[in-house]
């Protein structure tokens, strides 16, 4: 029996057209059901779908979408904003910063990257100023009496002598209290002791001593004027045999025992000084000594030119160490209230631009901008931007900061690309 091979070819040709057809047939009622499922008025559930088919992330779903103009807007499927624009999809190892930088632990090693933990701590802020030594305005004496007359003795004869208090300067002769003397003799046995001549004396500063005599009957030719404090007579006036008139100042008299120290401070520093601080005081005389006082004053007014204020600072002086007019260095130590700090390696700081890089494992490095406070040698405040704990570059920071600014610099450009 001879068989027709060209029908047997007709035959298989057509079988294998059917079952292609019936194929394509299932995939396109099959595709037609799964359209029809989908909500057609949901252009964000359809770009969903085509995401997770496709993965933005080199084949891979993206961690979240971020907005596309910056704003703190996230979304876990892609989805469009007000103006029509896609939203940025972020992958897995980009972290939460489109800036952050991730190094392999080679590189890490390489760069010398050291971390520090940012911890609360409270820090005391050193203040130094230049001051000068000056007596204390409130222990100086003058003496000038209230009579008129005529020295005919001087006991304290040059400057610079140590008196006490109580003791004889000079001796004068006074017409006027030879005859305050005599009267109050007469009138004290017609009125009693408490008379007008009594009041008179003692209206001139009349001595306690010369009064004890007068009082026994007494009435001495010369009056020895004694030194109303102790101290040391830095101006004298008064010469042996001089006539004087009531009100000339013969005498002035320092007590040293206590010192001011006038320093200037910049106007950044008053924020940081208050009265009642510890102050140590240096002088050149006394390099390997430091002499302890109190801020008791702080002036009302700031220098126009030098932009500086001034401060008075008490300084004790028993053994007559500090002479006025010295030149002195002061060191103000003023604790800070307990903030959260960091090294002062760990901040770039450009003057507009303050950030820390800040560690978020697996060799991946955020820059983090942050508010400052006060800075004392090798550390510094944060004021925002930083919690406890958190770990903060301290070594490398700059070549961290270049490649974080040039990833930032590429993202941005190959984000205007996409749109």
């Amino acid at each position: 029996m001879s068989v027709d091979f060209a029908k047997v070819r007709v035959v298989a040709f057509t079988a294998v057209a059917i079952l292609l057809a019936g194929v394509t047939g299932a995939i396109v009622v099959h595709w037609s059901g799964a359209v029809a499922q989908a909500p057609a008025n949901n252009p964000n559930a359809a770009q969903a779908q085509t995401a997770a088919v496709t993965g933005p992330c080199n084949g891979k779903p993206a961690k979240l979408y971020r907005n596309p103009m910056g704003a703190p807007d996230t979304s876990p499927v892609p989805k469009k904003d007000s103006m029509g624009m896609d939203y940025i999809p972020v992958c897995e190892d980009e972290g939460e910063a489109p800036a952050t930088v991730k190094l392999s632990l080679y590189k890490v090693q390489r760069l010398g990257v050291r971390t520090a933990e940012a911890q609360e701590r409270t820090l005391n802020r050193m203040v130094r100023a230049f001051a000068s030594v000056q007596f204390d305005e409130r222990k100086q004496f003058v003496v000038a009496p209230k009579f008129g007359g005529w020295i005919e003795k001087l006991l304290v004869n040059a400057t610079g002598d140590v008196v006490a208090r109580g003791q004889t300067l000079f001796e004068v002769y006074s017409p006027e209290l030879n005859v305050l003397q005599q009267e109050y003799l007469l009138a004290r046995n017609m009125q009693g002791p408490q008379g007008v001549a009594d009041n008179r004396l003692r209206n001139l500063d009349y001595p306690p001593a010369a009064f004890e005599k007068l009082r026994r009957g007494e009435t001495p030719r010369v009056i020895a004027i004694p030194s109303p404090a102790s101290g040391t007579v830095i101006d004298k006036m008064a010469i042996e045999g001089m006539r004087f008139q009531a009100g000339d100042t013969l005498f002035r008299i320092v007590d040293t025992s206590t010192m001011w120290v006038m320093a200037e401070i910049y106007e950044q520093d008053l924020g940081y000084v208050k009265v009642g601080d510890t102050v140590k005081v240096t002088v050149n005389a006394w390099p390997d000594r430091s002499f302890p006082g109190q801020v008791t004053f702080i002036y009302p007014t700031v220098g126009k030119e030098s932009r500086t204020a001034k401060l008075r600072v008490e300084v004790p002086n028993p053994d007559g160490a500090l002479r006025a007019d010295m030149a002195a260095t002061v060191l103000i130590e003023s604790p800070l209230a307990p903030a959260v700090t960091v090294p002062d390696s760990a901040v770039i700081d450009s003057g507009m631009r303050q950030v820390v890089l800040v560690e978020r494992g697996e060799g991946r490095y955020e820059p983090r901008p942050v508010k400052l406070g006060a800075r004392v040698p090798g550390y510094v405040q944060v004021v925002e931007g930083l919690k406890p704990g958190e770990k903060v570059v301290t070594s490398a920071t700059f070549l961290i900061d270049a490649e974080s600014n040039l990833r930032a610099a590429l993202g941005a450009f190959s984000a205007g690309e996409q749109k």
